[in-house]
């Protein structure tokens, strides 16, 4: 596509030398602001995309799927419906679950928390709740035994062993009126689901206990399905919610997580937008770089076409000498970008470290960690987009190049 000439041509506008400083410096600012551009774009979109698929993964893996309900409340028979429910092709699992609020209180401390009541065997099962266990052992997930996450066991200042008192929102009837419903439990374990809202505010309690606590007689509020694949929701919803048509009611994670997945897609969008604006003003910069090269290569250009050189070969020479600084931003700006993703918890923790500071507090993002996941595909359509606005930016310049009358730029000099 390009002749040797037009490469050694272009080569040589692309050297600094100290008469084209000025111009040298504008198109080392579009190189800066292309690789800067690029690269911030990769590393914003891999940690949005890292939120997205962290919070997914643990509020999912927490929640399940879908839940069937009782519409009074209380789900009872639930073991017949869970059997008459797991046979449905795409099920990978249903957890019978007891959940309920409760006032938690320590030597003085009290707080809000959500008590879950889950049987031994199932949490035992599931992979993200058996690895979140930090202190205790499963095995003394029993009778009065239950599981307090790392955070609030920090803010009561609990240990394993220690008891704790959990209050009732309901009421039990005594000669001196209603009082609240109290009970005590052991800590057998302490958990870390990498979330602050659940590391802060949940409570597990063995699934018998959960129903001595909220006096659910042989019940529970609901199953817990999750899926061999979240892909075939809505298809699982309607086959599931026909078997037990009549007797519960069904819900998805959507009816109650979808206003913020939705709120997180169009923020990833809107960032997406706001950024990719980084580029076009470098763009811009090499658009006036490259003019202002023509204007001070007019003379080379005369005496080139002069020489034999074709109209085309000054485009192409003026398309390349600017694609190149495009080119050449977008690679680096892109190594740039994903290095620094693959490497963002290690770079917190290092900034952390040099500043003194918490860059990333826990109870105000969520999540513990700060995640990355980078999609090969946006990271294709980043590099794609700078590389069609270099090109882009390169076409009025190099046009004007090849329009450059001989005669002209000579009388002119």
């Amino acid at each position: 596509m390009f002749s040797p000439f037009e490469r050694m041509v272009a080569w040589r506008y692309l050297r600094s030398k100290k008469a084209e400083g000025f111009v040298s410096v504008i198109a080392g600012f579009s190189f800066a602001g292309i690789m800067l551009g690029v690269a911030t774009l990769i590393i914003v979109m891999s940690v949005m995309n890292g939120f997205r698929q962290e919070l997914f993964t643990r509020i999912l893996g927490l929640n399940g799927h879908m839940n069937v309900y009782a519409y009074d409340g209380q789900l009872k028979g639930y073991e017949e419906l869970r059997a008459e429910i797991l046979p449905t092709e795409g099920i990978k699992e249903i957890t019978p679950i007891i959940d309920g609020q409760s006032l938690i209180s320590f030597r003085g401390f009290s707080s809000g928390v959500m008590v879950r009541g889950i049987k031994p065997s199932d949490f035992a099962a599931r992979q993200n709740l058996h690895d979140s266990i930090i202190v205790g052992s499963i095995n003394d997930f029993e009778g009065n035994k239950i599981a307090v996450g790392k955070s609030l066991a920090g803010k009561m200042k609990v240990a394993i062993g220690d008891k704790i008192t959990l209050t009732s929102p309901q009421v039990k009837s005594t000669p001196f009126g209603s009082m609240p419903r109290q009970r005590s439990y052991e800590i057998a374990m302490i958990f870390d689901v990498g979330m602050y809202e659940y590391n802060s505010g949940y409570i597990f309690m063995p699934l018998e206990a959960a129903q001595v606590f909220f006096q659910y007689d042989n019940a529970v509020t609901g199953l817990e399905i999750f899926l061999n694949d979240h892909e075939n929701l809505e298809e699982m919803r309607k086959s599931v919610a026909m078997t037990v048509e009549g007797r519960a009611g069904v819900y998805d994670w959507r009816d109650t997580n979808q206003s913020f997945f939705n709120a997180l897609q169009v923020e990833r969008n809107v960032m997406f937008l706001i950024l990719t604006m980084i580029i076009v003003v470098a763009v811009f910069n090499i658009i006036s770089s490259m003019i202002m090269l023509v204007k001070d290569k007019g003379r080379d250009i005369a005496i080139m076409r002069t020489m034999g050189a074709s109209r085309s070969s000054m485009l192409k020479i003026f398309m390349l000498t600017g694609a190149s600084i495009g080119f050449i931003g977008t690679i680096v700006g892109a190594v740039a970008g994903i290095s620094f993703a693959l490497n963002i918890e290690t770079i917190r923790q290092w900034l952390e470290g040099l500043t003194g500071t918490e860059l990333f507090a826990d109870e105000i993002y969520f999540l513990s960690q700060l995640p990355a996941e980078i999609d090969w595909k946006e990271v294709t359509a980043v590099i794609g987009i700078a590389f069609t606005l270099s090109i882009l930016a390169t076409l009025y310049p190099a046009w004007r190049a090849a329009r450059l009358d001989p005669v002209e730029a000579l009388r002119n000099e």
